[in-house]
């Protein structure tokens, strides 16, 4: 056999290699953010409507979470904030909207307090979304439905979801586990993604049905 069809061969066969590892890194990349983002990953791929896009916009978010010093709040600080929630909880009852106004004042400041930006909104949730991915999307629609609450064009059952939404954030910021997580994000400690999802404000609407009716129970 000729030489050049060796070498023809031999070009052939480095592309292939080189194709099948390409594909091979693209699609661990790939395997790596839908477990570090869950259902954030989706989201995002339906916003974009591009697969490398929406990629590139969560590692973006990866590499902004990266720089950040994420840091657990100390016990004191965690109850002083648990009780402040409990306070406006109770509150929702007779006002509401004002509830949901200090629910979004409450997880701002707690955000704030472990080194979150707060500034924009958007930026605050996508950077959320690295640490506590199965409920910024909670998040979002509760900051939603705040938004209506401020101009009186939001129902109470809008507010009830609003405020179970923000209490689903709030106990991770608030959790153990949510910090840890955060600090494991830190040190490099793979994903990001909890052990456990957290329930939806529709199978939560129940609490707040409770609490309403006068009965003992959290939202």
């Amino acid at each position: 056999m000729n030489t050049w069809v060796w070498i023809v061969i031999a070009i052939v066969a480095v592309a292939a290699l080189a194709l099948i590892v390409a594909l091979s890194v693209r699609k661990r990349r790939t395997d790596n953010l839908r477990q570090r983002f869950g259902p954030e990953y989706e989201r995002t791929l339906r916003d974009t409507d591009a697969r490398r896009s929406a990629e590139a916009e969560l590692r973006n978010r990866a590499k902004e979470r990266d720089r950040l010093t994420i840091t657990a709040l100390p016990e004191p600080t965690r109850l002083r904030y648990a009780e402040q929630w409990q306070e406006l909880q109770q509150r929702f009852v007779d006002q509401p909207s004002t509830a949901v106004i200090q629910a979004d004042e409450l997880v701002r400041q707690v955000m704030g307090a472990e080194g979150y930006p707060v500034e924009d909104f958007n930026a605050q949730a996508a950077l959320v979304s690295v640490d506590h991915p199965h409920v910024v999307e909670n998040y979002r629609v509760a900051h939603g439905i705040y938004q209506r609450a401020q101009i009186q064009q939001a129902t109470t059952e809008d507010m009830r979801t609003a405020l179970i939404s923000y209490r689903s954030l709030f106990d991770e910021l608030l959790s153990a586990e949510g910090n840890q997580r955060a600090d494991g994000m830190e040190r490099g400690e793979g994903s990001a993604s909890p052990q456990s999802h957290p329930r939806s404000p529709e199978t939560e609407n129940r609490y707040v049905d409770d609490r309403q009716r006068g009965e003992n129970r959290d939202f």
